[in-house]
């Protein structure tokens, strides 16, 4: 059979197919609320069993108290940990890792700790759902984590 004859693919065709294979494939990330694979790198910021970030070893300095606002917090990325304020002088740790899909939290606002991947919302005060018609439907691993003068530290 000749070239002549063969039916062409359209460049259209073509990237109409990528972009519902691709959009098949977010759709079915979001599917489920089980962890996604993430390999571990071994260097404290990927999934521990699936369930969250690996913690730092204890006595861990993550940062200073006068950096965690009162009614906020403070993501630190590198340690897989967020410490939040949510009253005075009241600090907490959570893991970094989003229940969902073990994306990274990525936001602290407006009282909540945000996922950006899926849109997830956790309170700062237990790291709850804030949601309920979100993904994450489990509260983020806590982290303990002791305050020592004016340094946090993983406990």
């Amino acid at each position: 059979m000749s070239d002549a004859l063969q039916p062409a693919t359209s460049r259209r065709t073509l990237l109409a197919g990528a972009g519902m294979a691709g959009a098949a494939g977010l759709l079915a990330a979001c599917g489920t609320d089980e962890p996604a694979a993430t390999p571990n790198n071994g260097s404290g910021g990927g999934p521990s069993g699936g369930t969250g970030a690996q913690a730092p070893a204890s006595g861990t300095v993550l940062g200073k108290t006068a950096d965690i606002p009162v009614g906020g917090g403070k993501i630190f990325a590198e340690h897989g940990t967020v410490v939040t304020q949510p009253s005075p002088n009241i600090f907490v740790g959570f893991s970094s890792i989003c229940t969902h899909q073990s994306c990274p939290v990525s936001q602290i606002a407006d009282g909540k700790i945000k996922c950006t991947c899926h849109f997830s919302e956790f309170n700062i005060g237990d790291g709850a759902p804030a949601k309920v018609d979100q993904p994450a439907k489990r509260a983020l691993d806590e982290r303990k984590i002791v305050v020592e003068g004016d340094e946090v530290r993983i406990a």
